[in-house]
């Protein structure tokens, strides 16, 4: 069992107690919470537990946090100290650290994962631009956060499978025909008014620019809705591949790629619509299908078929996530921008009148992103003079660089994105500086190799020797990983690993500039190498979540 597991059971057993003994009653125990103390003098777990237990028990919290001490017993406990109005400090023999790195360094790569996901299945839905042009920096904050807490989820024990829904239906792809069309007949010398809703960028026009390079002016001699119809499908597939390899280059992958015709094409839509009105669910009004939504907790009830008989983008959403959840997920995670999310409640109006659970979608809100160079604000891009690019940003400041800066901070905060120091080789850089850590640990074992020295893993070394503070930090510090990864999971919260990992290489920095690590005692330098064997694999299984390299040579 988990050292932190060990002392909540410890507490649990002092409130079984204290109750047999008629110290307090207490019908139902609140949850036990440990934290680590921010400064080492208050211990190594503390817990308000007394506090919280107060009201229900009708004592006061100092009077129950002294009950709980008395009957503590546990081995691995040196003291434990009552604080404050009631907190409870708990300080630990030191044996329980030796044990514990053991046990990190018996997992190898492995150590981090946990069971709390309890092989649920998750999917994640992500991205999911449209495909009408290049994906510029705001869906790279997606991209990066989508595919961080998918791999966070799969370490956490859950089944998850990512998705990416194209919206290859509808105005906007009618749009990118007629705007392909315009240059098209552009460059071939013909006068058009450019379409009012058509698409400006640069790469509509190397699209045409291609189009004539395959078939030079044969296209005109084509009736307009054959041309359309053509540029359509060639304009989206070759949008599509551009995408896609953005997105590979990004270290960001799919295990499906949905299509929104399929929804029109196989009669989804229809379907979802029978579905919904045979329960009651949709009624007919001025000539259009509408949903009963606000039965589900909208606002107003949402038009779903207009009386044109035009499906509206909810008709497609909204037989979309019946297909989802049709798929047996226990639950679906979509991410979306800012702008949408005024969307998020007919949404779950949606699947509540599906018979689903609304709270079976989670829906996260990624905010906007900010460049800055040399301080200041970055608008465009300096080739296309249009929205920067997510290839731009990863040809500028490298892909690990790209994916760490947004996954650092909290996707409901503003992300202010530093092109100068993502770009730096120094410690303020913190992908760097996490990265130098993982090098720097490689460069100790290649040094060892060369100057003979047998390192032939932990089972061997004594780990009791490490004493000093630097190694007992580390060895703290890479014990809560299994619970930052399972409470990250839990919160649908990557950044905690972002913030973690570069705690875990900045104590790794401190103790590598205060403990010499390769020609001391023999026996201590066996248990330092095995030290840093523990923290290099902590680092990489972190940096894997993440998306980022661990790079041997810096």
């Amino acid at each position: 069992m988990d050292i932190k597991e060990l002392v909540k059971e410890a507490i649990r057993q002092a409130v079984d107690q204290a109750v047999n003994d008629g110290v307090f009653t207490l019908s139902q125990l609140p949850e036990i919470i440990l934290e680590v103390p921010p400064q080492k003098e208050f211990g190594d777990y503390a817990t308000n537990f007394a506090m919280q237990a107060a009201k229900a028990a009708r004592t006061n919290p100092r009077a129950i946090a002294n009950a709980l001490v008395e009957r503590l017993q546990a081995t691995w406990l040196d003291k434990a100290v009552i604080a404050g109005p009631g907190f409870i400090n708990f300080y630990l023999k030191p044996d329980w650290l030796y044990e514990k790195l053991g046990a990190i360094l018996a997992q190898g790569d492995q150590y981090g994962n946990t069971k709390v996901g309890q092989g649920k299945r998750i999917q994640i839905e992500f991205v999911s631009a449209n495909p009408t042009g290049p994906l510029h920096v705001g869906h790279g904050r997606g991209a990066a956060v989508g595919s961080a807490l998918a791999n966070l989820l799969k370490a956490a024990g859950y089944q998850v499978e990512r998705e990416y829904y194209i919206n290859d239906a509808g105005n906007q792809i009618d749009n990118l025909a007629a705007s392909v069309n315009a240059r098209y007949l552009e460059l071939v010398g013909q006068s058009i008014e450019f379409p009012a809703d058509g698409y400006h960028g640069q790469d509509i026009i190397d699209t045409a620019q291609r189009l004539i390079a395959k078939g030079g002016r044969t296209y005109l001699d084509m009736p307009e809705n054959e041309r359309l119809a053509l540029f359509k499908e060639l304009a989206l597939k070759e949008k599509m591949a551009a995408l896609k390899e953005d997105l590979v280059a990004f270290n960001v992958e799919f295990d499906v790629w949905f299509s929104e015709r399929t929804l029109h094409q196989s009669g989804a839509i229809a379907e979802t619509c029978e579905q919904l009105k045979a329960n009651g669910n949709m009624f007919e009004k001025d000539g259009a299908l509408w949903l009963r939504s606000t039965a589900c907790g909208d606002d107003k009830d949402r038009v779903v078929i207009r009386d044109n008989g035009i499906p509206t983008y909810l008709a497609a959403d909204i037989a979309y996530h019946r297909d989802k959840l049709r798929r047996g997920f226990d639950t679906l995670i979509n991410i979306w921008g800012a702008d949408h999310h005024g969307y998020i409640c007919r949404v779950k109006a949606a699947i509540a009148a599906m018979g689903y659970p609304a709270d079976s979608l989670e829906v996260l809100i990624l905010q906007m992103v900010s460049l800055y160079r040399d301080g200041e604000l970055v608008k465009m891009s300096k080739r296309t003079g249009q929205s920067v690019t997510l290839s731009e940003l990863i040809e500028e400041v490298g892909r690990d660089a790209a994916r760490f800066f947004f996954i650092m901070r909290s996707i409901d905060s503003q992300l202010d994105f530093d092109l100068d120091l993502a770009k730096s080789h120094s410690n303020e850089n913190p992908v760097y500086y996490i990265q130098y850590a993982h090098a720097r640990i490689c460069s100790i074992f290649r040094q060892t190799r060369e100057a003979g020295i047998n390192y032939r893993g932990y089972a061997e070394a004594n780990l009791s020797l490490l004493v000093e503070q630097g190694e007992v930090d580390l060895i703290k510090k890479m014990g809560e990983y299994p619970d930052e990864v399972s409470s990250a999971a839990c919160e649908r919260a990557p950044h905690r690993i972002a913030r973690y990992v570069h705690e875990l290489a900045g104590l790794f920095h401190t103790f590598y500039n205060q403990c010499r690590i390769i020609g001391v005692d023999s026996e201590l330098q066996l248990a330092r190498l095995a030290l840093a064997e523990a923290v290099q694999n902590t680092l990489f299984h972190a940096l894997s979540i993440l998306g980022v390299e661990a790079p041997e040579k810096m």
